[in-house]
C-alpha cells in the first residue's frame, strides 16, 4: 500500500471515529478488484486490514427513535414544526393522543385526520382534505401554535385547549376538571417532559454513508435516523 493510501485509509478511519457506536467494534478496509477502497464491519476480502473503533460516550441519539407509524410523517412534522417554531416532539406526542398516527382515524364528534382537526378549525385553515397528512398536519400545528401564543406559552393550558377548547380553559382559568382533558395532558406532558413547547434554535444534523467504498458526510436540518446533532443556528 503506498503512503498517500495509507493517509487516505488513516483519515477515512479518523472520520468513522466520529460515528455512533453502542461497543468497541472492527472495520476492515481492503481494495477490490478495481482499486478502490472498501471498508466494512465484516471481514468480506481475506486481504482485508482490521482498524479497532472504540466505544464513546460522548454522542447519544438526541431523543428516542420514532415508531414506524410516525417515521412516515416525520418530514412532515418537522417541516411545519419548524415553520411554526413549535417543538416537534410536542406535535408527535399530540398526534400519537390523538390519533396513534392513524389519518383516517374520526371521533364520534367529527374530528378528523391525524391530529383530529374539528370541521370549524380546518375551515379556519384552509384544509380542503382534513384526511390529508399534509393538510392536517400544517393545520393542527398551525392552530397548536395560535393556542400556545394565546396562553403565554403554557403547555398545559394549550393542551387543555386543543383537546377541550379555549372556552372551557378560559371557564376555569386553568386545566379544565374533566377527566378526559386532565389524562390528556398529562400524557402528553409525560412523553415531553422538559419540552417548552417551543422549538429549540435550528439544530444542525450530521449523518455519515458509504457511498461506492467512501464515506460521505451530510448535514441538514432535518433529523434522520442515526443523526448526530452538531450545532443550532439562531432563528432569524
Amino acid at each position: 500500500m503506498t503512503v498517500r493510501a495509507i493517509w487516505s485509509l488513516t483519515a477515512i478511519c479518523a472520520a468513522m471515529l466520529a460515528i455512533p457506536a453502542p461497543a468497541d467494534a472492527q472495520i476492515y478496509a481492503w481494495r477490490d478488484a478495481s482499486g478502490h477502497l472498501v471498508m466494512s464491519d465484516r471481514p468480506k476480502d481475506p486481504s482485508a486490514r482490521t482498524f479497532a473503533v472504540a466505544r464513546t460516550s460522548s454522542l447519544r441519539s438526541t431523543r428516542p427513535p420514532v415508531s414506524r407509524k410516525a417515521a412516515a410523517y416525520e418530514t412532515l412534522i418537522e417541516t411545519h414544526a419548524t415553520a411554526q417554531a413549535v417543538s416537534p416532539d410536542l406535535v408527535r406526542a399530540v398526534i400519537q393522543a390523538e390519533s396513534a398516527f392513524n389519518p383516517r382515524a374520526r371521533s364520534h364528534k367529527g374530528a378528523m385526520g391525524l391530529m383530529q382537526l374539528m370541521p370549524a378549525t380546518a375551515t379556519e385553515y384552509g384544509v380542503l382534505d382534513a384526511f390529508n397528512p399534509a393538510e392536517n398536519i400544517r393545520a393542527g400545528v398551525a392552530y397548536l401554535k395560535q393556542l400556545l401564543v394565546r396562553y403565554s406559552h403554557d403547555v398545559e393550558l394549550a393542551l387543555a385547549a386543543y383537546n377541550a377548547g379555549p372556552t372551557a380553559v378560559e371557564k376555569y382559568g386553568k386545566v379544565p376538571p374533566y377527566k378526559e382533558t386532565r389524562n390528556y395532558v398529562a400524557k402528553i406532558r409525560g412523553a415531553t417532559a422538559g419540552s417548552s413547547g417551543v422549538v429549540p434554535p435550528t439544530r444542525i444534523y450530521r449523518t455519515v454513508e458509504m457511498v461506492d467504498g467512501q464515506l460521505v458526510v451530510k448535514y441538514s436540518n432535518v433529523r434522520m435516523a442515526g443523526a448526530e446533532v452538531v450545532g443550532s443556528a439562531a432563528r432569524r
